[in-house]
C-alpha cells in the first residue's frame, strides 16, 4: 500500500528540519563584520527582512552616521582615494527539497538552489555601492541582479540618487527581503510579448524623505529587463523610457500607506513600415502595518493596462489588455527580533484578460533560527488556479 501524500509530506518536513544544517539569509553579513555588530541590529524576525534601523542604514548608503568603523580604509595620505583594507564580501547559499511540484507526487532535492556573492559599502561620505552576483540559481549562472551606485544628499538637497540595476518594485516591497520561497507574483507579470514588469531593470532611482513622514521615490528605467546589450552596445530595445513615482506616508509608529504609478511605452512589433507601440500603465496602493516587529502585515494591489500586445507568435493582436492583482503577507514573531521561531503567510492573486496570467495561491511558512545567520525553513503552498495542487518545501537559507 502506498504511503499517503499527507504522510509523505509530514515525513519530509520532519526530516528536513531535523537533519539539514543551515544559515539564515543576512542581506549582507559583511556589514555586520564591518561594524562588529549582530545581524539583529538591522534584521527582524530573521534576515533578510529589515526593521526600521536597517531601512535607515540602507538609506544612508550602508553607513552608520554616528559610528565610525575601525580601520575601514587604508590610510594612503590621499583623502580622495577610498581603498578598503579588506574587500567586504558575503556569501549566501540556499537549499530546498520539494514534494509534489505540479501535482507529480515526486520529491526533488535542490541544494544548492541559490549561491550568491554579495558586496557593498561606503566609498566616501556620500558615495556607496552594492551588488550581488548569482553564481548559481536553479543550476545555472544567472549573473548580476542588484548592482548600483548610490550618491546621498545630492547638492545638499536631501535627495538620494541610485544608478544601475535594481527591481522596479523596490520602493514598494523588496522581493529580495521576503521570507517565503513563493514570490510576490504580481510583480513579475508580463502580458504576452511585453517586456515590462516590476522586476529587475536598468535605470536611475531617486528618493527624498520629509519631516512629515512622507517619502517620494521616482524611477526612470529602460523597461526591458536585464537582457544582453544589442547593436551599438545598447541595452534598451527601443527609444522609450518608462517612469514610476511612489508617495508613501508614515502614520504614527505602526502604519505606512503608499500609492504608486508607472507609465511608459514599448515597441512590441517592429514590422515596417508601421511598428506597433504599446502604452502601459500600472498603479495601485500599498499598506504596511508593523506592531513592534511581532506582527506585520504587508498588502499590495495594482491595476495594469496594456494598449497593444500580440499573442500566438505575433499572429493575434489584442488591445486594451487589463490585468489586476496583488498580495497580502502576514508575519508573526512571538518575541520580535528576539524570536527563534517565526511564522508567515502569503496570499497571491492575479486576474487578467489573458487567462494564462491568472494565478491564485496561498502559502504558509515557518522558520527556526539556529543562529543569527542560520535559518531552517518549511513552507506549504496551495496553487488554486489552473490544475490545483499543493507543494511542500523544506530546507535552509544561509549567509556568512
Amino acid at each position: 500500500m502506498k504511503t499517503s501524500f499527507i504522510a509523505r509530506a509530514a515525513i519530509l518536513a520532519v526530516m528536513m528540519i531535523m537533519l539539514l544544517p543551515a544559515e539564515q539569509v543576512s542581506a549582507i553579513p559583511a556589514f555586520a563584520r564591518k561594524y562588529q555588530i549582530s545581524c539583529q541590529v538591522c534584521h527582524s524576525p530573521a534576515a533578510p527582512m529589515l526593521k526600521p534601523f536597517g531601512d535607515e542604514y540602507a538609506g544612508a548608503g550602508f553607513r552608520m552616521t554616528d559610528y565610525e568603523s575601525p580601520r575601514y580604509f587604508i590610510q594612503t595620505g590621499d583623502d580622495r582615494l577610498s581603498l578598503f583594507r579588506e574587500l567586504p564580501l558575503a556569501i549566501r547559499i540556499d537549499g530546498f527539497a520539494t514534494l509534489n511540484f505540479n501535482d507529480a507526487g515526486t520529491v526533488d532535492f535542490g541544494a544548492p538552489f541559490v549561491v550568491k556573492i554579495l558586496s557593498g559599502g561606503e566609498l566616501s561620505d556620500k558615495l556607496s555601492y552594492y551588488f550581488y552576483f548569482l553564481m548559481n540559481e536553479r543550476g545555472e549562472i544567472a549573473g548580476l541582479e542588484d548592482a548600483f551606485l548610490m550618491y546621498s544628499d545630492v547638492l545638499n538637497s536631501g535627495i538620494n540618487l541610485f544608478i544601475g540595476q535594481f527591481q522596479a518594485s523596490d520602493p514598494l516591497f523588496k522581493g529580495e527581503l521576503r521570507l517565503t520561497l513563493e514570490p510576490y507574483q504580481i510583480y513579475g507579470v508580463k502580458p504576452s510579448n511585453s517586456s515590462v514588469n516590476l522586476k529587475y531593470d536598468r535605470g536611475i532611482m531617486f528618493d527624498k524623505g520629509f519631516s512629515t513622514g512622507t517619502t517620494i521615490v521616482g524611477e526612470i528605467v529602460n523597461g526591458c529587463g536585464l537582457g544582453a546589450a544589442g547593436e551599438g552596445y545598447l541595452f534598451d530595445k527601443d527609444k522609450y523610457k518608462n517612469f514610476m513615482l511612489r508617495i508613501n506616508q508614515a502614520i504614527g509608529k505602526n502604519v505606512s500607506l503608499g500609492f504608486f504609478g508607472y507609465t511608459g511605452k514599448e515597441v512590441i512589433s517592429d514590422n515596417a513600415p508601421d511598428p506597433y507601440v504599446s502604452e502601459m500603465k500600472m498603479y495601485g496602493p500599498d499598506l504596511a502595518l508593523d506592531f513592534d516587529g511581532k506582527l506585520m502585515l504587508n498588502v499590495q494591489y495594482l491595476w495594469r493596462t496594456d494598449s497593444d500586445v500580440f499573442e500566438a507568435d505575433g499572429e493575434v493582436h489584442l488591445t486594451d489588455v487589463k490585468t489586476q492583482g496583488g498580495f497580502a503577507e502576514l508575519i508573526y514573531a512571538p518575541k520580535g527580533d528576539m524570536s527563534k521561531w517565526y511564522f508567515a503567510g502569503l496570499v497571491n492573486w492575479v486576474d487578467s484578460d489573458l487567462d494564462q496570467l491568472d494565478y491564485q495561491s496561498g502559502t504558509i511558512h515557518a522558520g527556526y533560527l539556529l543562529r543569527r545567520n542560520v535559518r531552517l525553513v518549511t513552507e506549504y503552498t496551495r496553487i488554486f488556479s489552473g490544475n490545483p495542487y499543493g507543494k511542500l518545501s523544506a530546507g535552509f537559507v544561509s549567509a556568512f
